[in-house]
C-alpha cells in the first residue's frame, strides 16, 4: 500500500499532473491520471487472445479430423473436453482471484493455458487430444471472472459497464478474426505449429502484465492521488469486508437465476465457436474458406451487440432488454431451420448472436452488483454453468449428428428452446432487487 501521507503530501509534491487553476479552497486542483487506461487495455487484449487461442479449434477441426481419423461424436468429445474443465475449474480459480489477488491467479493461468495450446499441436489420437484439449479449458478457467474483479477494483462505476461492454466485444471480434487467420497460419504453417505460434500470444501477454500491474491502484506509482480518489468506492467495494461466507452467496436465489440463464445462453453461442464451420460445409455445401469467411459474421455482430449494451444510457431498463434479446434469439433460430440459402441464413443466426450478446455486459456486471467482495467468485460460478453448456453442446450436437442421419436443425431447435428459457430467466430476475453480499 502507498504511505498514508500521499493526501496529505500534495502541497509539498511537484506540480506534475497539476492542472494550471486553482480550486475553490484555493489550492491546486489535481488532474487525475489516466493509468487505469491500461488496465482497460489489458482486459482488451487478454479477451482477443483468449478467444483466438479457443476458436482455432473449430477452423482447424476439418484436418484434425482427418489426419486423426475423428468421428463427428470423437470431435465434438474434444470440443466438449474445454467446456469441461473450465467448469469444474472455474470457482476454484474465482476463488483464488479474490483471495490471492488478481495479478498472480492471472498469470498463472495465461502461461497455463498457453502451454496446452501450443501442445495441442502434438495430439496424436483422441485420447491424446481430448487430455489436451480439458488441461488447456483448466488453464482457460478462471480467466473472464478475475478480470471483471481487476476492472471492479480500478474503474468507478460509471466507466465499469462501458469497460465489460468493450471487454466483450472485442472477445467476439477476437473470436470473429479468427477463422481467417486459422486459415492463413494453417495453410503456412500446418494445424500443428499454427497452435505453437497461437501460444505465443499469450507469453508475450503475460510478460507485460506482470510487469506493470498491481491488484491495488494505490500500490502502482503511475496513479496520482486524484485518480485514487475516483476509485475510493470501487476498491472498497471488492475489499474483503466482514459479511456471509462465499458459499451462502452462491445459494442465493438472484445468484441460481443468473446461472441459470448463463447456462442456456452459452449452450446456444458454443455453437458458432465449435460446429459452425461443418455445419456451413457440410449442411449449406460451403468450401474450407468460404465457411471461414460466413463464420466472422455470428461473432462480429455479437460483439456489436454488446458494445451497444453497455454504451445505453443507465435509464434503459437492463431486465428487459436481456429479456428482448434472448427472446428475439429464440425467434431468429428457428426461423433459420425453414431457410434452404446460405446467406439469408447467416444474416438471420449473425442477428441472434447480435441480440443474445445484447446481455454480456448486464450479466457481468450483475455478478459485480450481488458478489462485491466475492465479485470474481460470482463470476466465477456464473461462468461455470455457462461452460459447463460448453461442454454439453458440442458433445450432445456430435452425438445427435451421428445418430439423426446429420440432421442439422434439431441442434437449432434445441438451441431455441435455450434461448426462450433464458428469456423466461429474466422475468424472475430484476436487477433492482438484487440483494448485495
Amino acid at each position: 500500500m502507498k504511505t498514508p501521507c500521499r493526501g496529505a503530501c500534495l502541497a509539498n509534491a511537484p506540480n506534475d499532473g497539476l492542472e494550471e487553476g486553482v480550486d475553490g479552497a484555493g489550492i491546486w486542483a489535481m488532474k487525475p491520471t489516466h493509468a487505469r487506461l491500461w488496465v482497460v487495455l489489458f482486459a482488451l487484449s487478454l479477451a482477443v487472445i483468449m478467444y483466438i487461442q479457443r476458436v482455432a479449434i473449430s477452423v482447424a477441426a476439418t484436418p484434425i479430423s482427418a489426419e486423426l481419423h475423428l468421428s463427428k461424436s470423437q470431435m465434438g468429445a474434444v470440443f466438449g473436453a474445454f467446456g469441461l474443465s473450465y467448469a469444474f475449474f472455474e470457482l476454484p480459480m474465482g476463488l483464488a482471484g479474490d483471495r490471492l489477488g488478481v495479478r498472480r491467479v492471472l498469470a498463472q493461468i495465461v502461461l497455463a493455458w498457453s502451454l496446452f495450446t501450443a501442445l495441442t499441436g502434438a495430439g496424436w489420437n483422441f485420447l491424446s487430444m481430448w487430455a489436451i484439449r480439458f488441461l488447456f479449458g483448466a488453464g482457460e478457467a478462471g480467466c473472464f471472472p478475475n478480470l471483471t474483479r481487476m476492472l471492479s477494483a480500478w474503474l468507478p462505476a460509471g466507466e465499469r459497464v462501458k469497460a465489460q461492454a468493450l471487454m466483450w466485444a472485442f472477445s467476439r471480434w477476437g473470436g470473429a478474426v479468427t477463422p481467417p487467420l486459422a486459415i492463413l497460419v494453417i495453410s503456412l504453417l500446418g494445424w500443428r505449429l499454427g497452435f505453437v505460434a497461437f501460444a505465443l500470444l499469450g507469453v508475450v501477454w503475460c510478460m507485460v502484465f506482470v510487469g506493470w500491474f498491481r491488484n491495488d491502484p494505490a500500490e502502482h506509482k503511475s496513479v496520482n492521488e486524484a485518480e485514487l480518489g475516483l476509485l475510493q468506492h470501487s476498491r472498497k467495494l471488492v475489499s474483503h469486508a466482514a459479511g456471509p461466507p462465499w458459499y451462502r452467496l452462491l445459494l442465493r436465489r438472484q445468484v441460481l437465476i443468473l446461472s441459470l440463464q448463463y447456462f442456456c445462453f452459452s449452450y446456444v453461442w458454443n455453437f458458432y465457436i465449435s460446429w459452425l464451420p461443418t455445419w456451413l460445409i457440410q449442411a449449406h455445401h460451403q468450401t474450407q474458406a468460404q465457411a471461414a469467411g460466413y463464420a466472422v459474421w455470428p461473432l462480429l455482430l455479437g460483439g456489436i451487440g454488446s458494445l451497444i449494451s453497455g454504451f445505453l444510457p443507465l435509464g434503459v431498463p437492463r431486465r428487459w432488454l436481456a429479456l428482448f434479446g434472448f427472446a428475439a434469439t429464440s425467434a431468429l433460430l428457428l426461423a433459420i431451420t425453414h431457410v434452404q440459402e446460405v446467406m439469408p441464413a447467416m444474416v438471420l443466426m449473425a442477428l441472434a448472436s447480435f441480440c443474445s450478446d445484447l446481455t454480456m455486459p448486464i450479466s457481468w456486471n450483475t455478478c459485480v452488483e450481488i458478489g462485491r467482495q466475492y465479485t470474481a467468485t460470482v463470476a466465477a460460478t456464473m461462468n461455470m454453468l455457462g461452460n459447463l453448456a460448453g461442454f454439453v453442446a458440442p458433445t450432445l450436437g456430435g452425438y445427435i449428428l451421428d445418430h439423426s442421419g446429420n440432421d442439422w436443425n434439431v441442434l437449432l431447435y434445441i438451441m431455441a428452446g435455450a434461448a426462450a428459457v433464458s428469456a423466461s430467466c429474466w422475468l424472475l430476475f430484476d436487477l433492482n432487487r438484487a440483494e448485495p453480499a
